[in-house]
């Protein structure tokens, strides 16, 4: 599996929300500015500043987009520059054998969950889960962010580590106050696990069910976080969706849940009660996955040891 490593050169591009739904390039450019001192030279695609109505390219820029990206021999690494809500627009119309014969680093969240997941289940090349390009200009928490990042982007075998402290604040808007309190990963059921790593943002992820897009490996661990936009009863039936999808996950992995979602430790505690294998497998929750800040890297496709007596969750890529 290709890496980068400082000296590497990133393409950023827009699989689903535009530049323009952010501000504009020169509202973001503190995030190329905080890749070029993590070392790392950028491009950007040709259909970077096209937007629409939703705010994104079209289809057929998007992809085109995508393909040149992994055909550049040029571009060492993808980035999105941030998620929306179309990016599983694209999955019919990429050349999944031109990904497999040029097989790069790409690295997103949010909405790209359906891209990062698909392109696992089509080539078998592994994805990354992380920061998208907008997610650099995040100030506070970035030392973290940043670190796990290149850990994850950097290395075959890293470990994932709990950050120091969290917010569930805008930290795209530096003129609203941000508010952190101390990290503390949980345990729901203790237990020790192997499996690989699929999953991402729960809505997005459900969108693959019954789709040729959906990954399935024998043995898998869940990964999963909801956005702002989505409150507790949506989030419930979204998990009963994928636990009935993938009925028998090794364990399952929950990030934090932004403030907007509503969500109490009697809720969330309320909806793990529905589901009996929940009570069978390890199962650790309050990581620091997606939505709030700052952000780890994990690799989708990744094969993951887990034991919560530690709270250790080791993952390895295959050369």
């Amino acid at each position: 599996m290709p890496l980068v490593k400082q000296g590497s050169h990133l393409r950023i591009l827009s699989p689903s929300s535009s530049i323009e739904r952010l501000g504009g390039f020169e509202a973001n450019v503190s995030a190329k500015e905080t890749l070029e001192k993590l070392g790392f030279s950028l491009s950007f695609s040709e259909h970077y500043f096209e937007t629409d109505l939703f705010d994104s390219a079209s289809i057929e820029s998007r992809v085109a987009d995508l393909h040149a990206a992994f055909t550049d021999e040029r571009v060492d690494g993808i980035l999105a520059t941030i998620g929306g809500f179309n990016s599983n627009e694209l999955l019919p119309y990429l050349d999944y054998d031109l990904i497999a014969k040029h097989p790069k680093l790409i690295c997103g969240y949010s909405d790209t969950t359906a891209l990062l997941n698909a392109i696992y289940a089509k080539t078998g090349m592994p994805t990354y889960m992380g920061p998208s390009y907008s997610s650099f200009k995040m100030k506070e928490g970035q030392d973290y962010q940043s670190r796990a990042w290149l850990r994850a982007v950097t290395q075959t075998e890293y470990s994932l580590e709990a950050s120091q402290e969290w917010s569930s604040d805008a930290w795209y808007d530096p003129s609203q106050p941000r508010h952190f309190m101390p990290t503390e990963w949980k345990v729901y059921n203790e237990g020790k696990a192997k499996g690989i790593a699929i999953g991402g943002n729960i809505s997005t992820f459900n969108l693959l069910t019954g789709t040729p897009y959906a990954p399935k490996p024998k043995d898998y661990i869940l990964f999963l976080e909801e956005a702002e936009d989505d409150v507790y009863q949506i989030i419930s039936r979204h998990l009963t969706a994928i636990l009935q999808a993938y009925p028998d996950p090794k364990a399952v992995v929950f990030g934090r849940f932004p403030k907007d979602c509503q969500m109490t430790p009697e809720i969330f505690e309320f909806i793990l009660a529905k589901h009996p294998i929940l009570k069978k497998i390890p199962v650790i929750y309050d990581v620091d996955l997606a939505h709030t800040q700052p952000l780890f890297t994990f690799t989708i496709g990744g094969e993951v040891t887990l034991d919560t007596s530690d709270l250790s969750i080791e993952i390895k890529v295959e050369d």
